[in-house]
């Protein structure tokens, strides 16, 4: 796999780094995740090929424990607000000194300076401070966030990513490992990008809610079905627009121009009207196999049964029989392997991890009878 070889300390937190720590691990890095001892599990349940260490880094002896591990590493990837490291004398400066070669990935929500650097927030307040929450909401109602993964996924865990790999392909040319901070805030207004240089253009001269992307526009929007489902309806091109008059039975001669935007209410109420009589299979059977893009909307259950998510094999299920999305991109050469075993317990692999890393059986006991670290080691059934 891509990253095989490539050894990655996860201190654990939620979502973003959890998430962000799976990517590298589906992608064939080895990824130990350090939790508090006494945790019972990873809340975001996104440990998936990851084993698990249990340490207590408050404690001196727990935080040279870590030392010792980002010794021989390449990546360590923290989640806690700016400060926090340093004050458990695990910073980028020390790490980096015993090992110039660590890739020392900072995630946060606010980032490593301003003034909002050390405060507590979630992705409706990243996405809020990033600009893109006042661009997402229909006509006349508050903003509202899309579920938590634009800041925490994609701006957060996501970039994040990506930063390290970067960062990887650097050291190959340097042989020097580098901090990375990546945050919700400007990752979240790094992919807002296009919202940015289209400002000024038709695309958003009409109030939120109005625009022809943001649900203002009859041909780009959904639909409630007759079964009380969802069609999703992208028609911007005046071809894909044709064929969607075309499937709903209408006559393009006795509709007002696509881009009259005075008429996109009235547009909307007419497309509803009519989409509101057949079913959501009736109209998979009228639009699938054209370029209408109509398309249902499918509930997580339903996708996984889809035509083409079969045929592309896109979802994946584990010994435990929990699906998920299999991991993309797809890679021609070195595809990504992710792990069909369950998550790791919390501290299951402690001592095995701690034994690869140089320490002695006596080292290792004593830290467990201090309490520094825990060991929860599965036991065979019988």
């Amino acid at each position: 796999m891509a990253l095989q070889g490539i050894l990655v300390v996860e201190l654990a937190g939620l979502a973003p780094g959890p998430f962000c720590a799976m990517v590298l691990a589906d992608f064939g890095a080895r990824v130990v995740r350090v939790e508090r001892p006494g945790s019972h599990y990873d809340v975001s349940r996104l440990g998936r090929g990851k084993r698990s260490l249990a340490l207590d880094l408050k404690q001196p002896r727990g935080a040279a424990v870590l030392r010792r591990l980002c010794a021989r590493s390449d990546v360590l990837l923290e989640p806690f607000r700016s400060g926090v490291m340093e004050k458990l004398q695990l910073g980028p400066e020390i790490l980096q000194r015993d090992n110039p070669r660590l890739i020392y990935a900072r995630l946060t929500g606010f980032g490593q300076s301003g003034s909002f650097s050390r405060l507590a927030g979630h992705d409706i307040n990243y996405l809020a401070l990033s600009g893109v929450l006042s661009k997402i909401g229909r006509n006349g109602e508050n903003p509202y966030a899309p579920l938590n993964l634009l800041a925490d996924f994609a701006g957060g865990g996501l970039m994040c990513v990506l930063g390290i790999v970067m960062a990887l392909f650097e050291r190959t040319r340097s042989g020097k490992g580098q901090v990375i901070d990546a945050n919700m805030v400007e990752g979240t207004a790094y992919l807002s990008s296009f919202l940015w240089k289209t400002q000024k253009s038709s695309l958003w001269e009409a109030p939120r809610g109005q625009n022809i992307l943001d649900g203002g526009a009859p041909f780009y929007t959904t639909y409630r079905t007759a079964d009380g489902e969802f069609m999703a309806v992208g028609a911007i091109e005046p071809q894909f627009y044709e064929l969607l008059i075309k499937g709903l039975g209408l006559k393009s001669d006795e509709l007002p121009n696509q881009m009259s935007m005075d008429d996109w209410p009235e547009m909307k109420k007419k497309f509803a009207a009519v989409f509101a009589k057949k079913t959501k299979a009736e109209w998979c059977q009228i639009f699938d196999g054209t370029d209408a893009c109509v398309t249902p909307v499918l509930t997580l259950e339903e996708v996984v049964h889809h035509d083409h998510s079969k045929e592309r094999g896109s979802f994946i299920t584990n010994e435990e029989q929990s699906m998920s999305p299999r991991p993309a991109p797809l890679l021609s050469n070195t595809p990504a392997i992710p792990s069909f075993k369950r998550d790791p317990f919390v501290g299951e692999h402690t001592e095995e991890i701690l034994d690869e890393f140089g320490f002695s059986r006596e080292e290792i006991d004593q830290l467990k009878s201090d309490k520094i670290i825990e060991s929860n080691k599965v036991k065979a059934s019988l």
